[in-house]
């Protein structure tokens, strides 16, 4: 008997009690001081040599600090690495292009389209594509002032290689920190998964697979070529709790995990290549393409109507279209970003006229601006609206150089109206580009699993599932899965739901019979007999949900995937 199809999650909503609500997040000042340090020290720096200035144009680089957490030290050096060169270039662009208006429209517009395709293809991590386009506004703010475009660019950099050493200070004394963490999440995970009850199992056993998949991500595509002991006995260790996972999907609940086994010579795969995903990433009418698209759209709209009317300050409508559509939330998320920046920022106008008026200067601005980032960092993830209240004065106060603001009711006001027309394009651009792709996105998720599933399927058969060809096969198959969800929360269709459990569930078993085949050299399971029946049946499957019509069950389809099957055929046959 199948077990019964969970209730869809719930669409998401906008509105005052999700602004208000506070989620609750482990740990988290450790990140928050990371970020007030990088923020704080290169102002400190130009504070005692006696250029306030020069040390605030510096904690732009400091952003660098916000990405990367979580990641191995040695990947994380190349990634932020790479991230504060970005934000160096970005500021150096803003600076060389805001002498003719619209040749700084259309930088940021093709900067933000690009850094927004580029960060939702591969994994560069939360906070995405918004800080490298704030870089290049700034870099227009900065014009006025007539700076040396070089020497910006190097303090920028020296705050972003500041920000570098810091993120990396945690290798001395825990080289593999981010390592053991992941995969003291998987174990966590699996345990729950254990634990779950009836109605718990579905999101239990998504939990489980993704925490596995990441910690497969942080101790195999994020390592290099060559691993030590340490790394081996991770891996083994990971390895044993997937088989747990494997042992638990098959039915064996109870079982316990002999110690693991050290030096798995062939581990499965994380993570697709980058070029694999920015390829996936670049297919017509992808998600990420529809997303970089809004965001490149609504920041020519937001800067040439900021431009056009006149605004001083016409580059913060840019960022602020840019940041409520970067991420590429649906129409409820899209609208409450929208909601939670334009409060936040209306709220923290009145923090930042405060604080301006005081003229906080010397140690008092840096010890100012170190208590407003940290405040920031520990916020954001439980309440973005709050978060942004401290925010807006945060960036008023790096953007004033130190200096008195002369009018700064007029900077307000400014600061304000921008913020408004930022949001409002990009709540129109949103809704005017709802429709493209959306009908088409969830099936087109589904059928292209299924296919997954028929190439793992091919190496179940021939009882080999350690190839490389077949480890690509089943790291596909878990990437498709692990996204399902994910692409129902974008374009939600409640007829579709049951066949989005069903086709996870369906993966997950196929991935725990390729564990197995691991492990006794495919003895528990023979699959070649009858897996061409299996095969067609989820081909036929996968074209009738791209044709948009009912998938025909096939019956008498051979063990150990006939009830999964048609329990797909069954959930998508309506």
């Amino acid at each position: 008997m199948a077990a019964p199809i969970p209730p869809a999650p719930p669409p998401s909503r906008a509105g005052l009690a999700a602004l208000l609500a506070v989620r609750p997040v482990p740990r988290r000042w450790p990140v928050a001081m990371r970020a007030a340090v990088c923020m704080g020290v290169p102002a400190l720096v130009g504070w005692l040599a006696g250029d306030v200035a020069a040390g605030l144009m510096a904690t732009i680089g400091g952003f660098t600090a916000l990405y990367g957490s979580g990641r191995p030290y040695r990947y994380r050096a190349g990634l932020l690495a790479a991230v504060a060169v970005a934000i160096s270039l970005a500021v150096l662009t803003g600076l060389w292009t805001a002498g003719v208006p619209w040749l700084a429209v259309g930088a940021l517009t093709v900067l933000a389209a690009g850094a927004t395709l580029l960060c939702n293809a591969v994994p560069v991590g939360q906070p995405g594509a918004y800080f490298v386009v704030l870089a290049a506004a700034t870099g227009v703010a900065m014009h006025a002032g007539h700076p040396d475009p070089w020497r910006v660019g190097a303090l920028v950099l020296a705050g972003g290689a500041f920000a570098w050493l810091v993120h990396l200070a945690g290798a001395v004394v825990r080289p593999r920190g981010p390592e053991h963490s992941a995969v003291a999440a998987a174990a966590a995970a699996v345990a729950g998964f254990a634990a779950a009850g009836p109605d718990e199992l579905d999101d239990a056993r998504h939990r489980a697979a993704a925490a596995l998949h990441e910690s497969w991500n942080v101790l195999v595509a994020e390592q290099p070529a060559r691993p030590t002991a340490a790394l081996d006995r991770l891996r083994a260790e990971t390895r044993a709790l997937h088989l747990r996972f494997a042992d638990l999907l098959n039915g064996s609940r109870r079982r316990e995990r002999a110690a693991p086994e050290e030096g798995v010579a062939e581990p499965p795969f994380g993570r697709p290549a980058a070029g694999a995903l920015l390829r996936e990433a670049l297919r017509p009418g992808s998600p990420a393409v529809l997303t970089a698209a809004r965001a490149g759209l609504a920041a020519l709209i937001a800067g040439s109507a900021a431009a056009g009317l006149g605004l001083e300050h016409a580059y913060w409508a840019t960022t602020a279209a840019v940041l409520v559509l970067h991420q590429g939330f649906d129409w409820p998320r899209t609208a409450q970003r929208s909601l939670e920046r334009l409060t936040g920022t209306w709220a923290g106008l009145l923090l930042a006229g405060g604080l301006l008026l005081a003229h906080p200067a010397g140690l008092w601005l840096v010890l100012k601006i170190m208590a407003l980032q940290y405040t920031i960092e520990w916020l954001v993830p439980r309440n973005y609206a709050l978060a942004v209240v401290f925010i807006t004065p945060v960036a008023l106060l790096i953007g004033s150089g130190g200096r008195p603001v002369d009018d700064v009711g007029a900077l307000l006001v400014a600061r304000g109206t921008d913020t408004a027309i930022g949001c409002a394009v990009a709540l129109v651009v949103f809704l005017a580009t709802a429709r493209l792709g959306a009908a088409a996105r969830l099936p087109e998720a589904l059928a292209g699993t299924l296919d997954a599933a028929v190439a793992v399927l091919g190496h179940l058969a021939t009882g080999n599932v350690t190839t490389t060809a077949a480890r690509t096969a089943r790291r596909d198959l878990q990437h498709r899965a692990l996204t399902l969800p994910d692409v129902y929360t974008m374009a939600p269709d409640e007829t579709l739901w049951p066949g989005v459990v069903a086709v996870q569930r369906l993966a997950y078993r196929m991935l725990a019979t390729c564990w197995e085949h691991e492990r006794t050299g495919g003895r528990a399971v023979r699959t070649a007999a009858g897996a061409e029946r299996v095969g067609d049946a989820l081909r036929d499957t996968a074209a009738a949900v791209r044709d948009g019509r009912p998938s025909a069950a096939a019956p008498d389809l051979p063990p150990p995937f006939a009830a999964d099957v048609l329990a797909v055929q069954r959930s998508l046959g309506a």
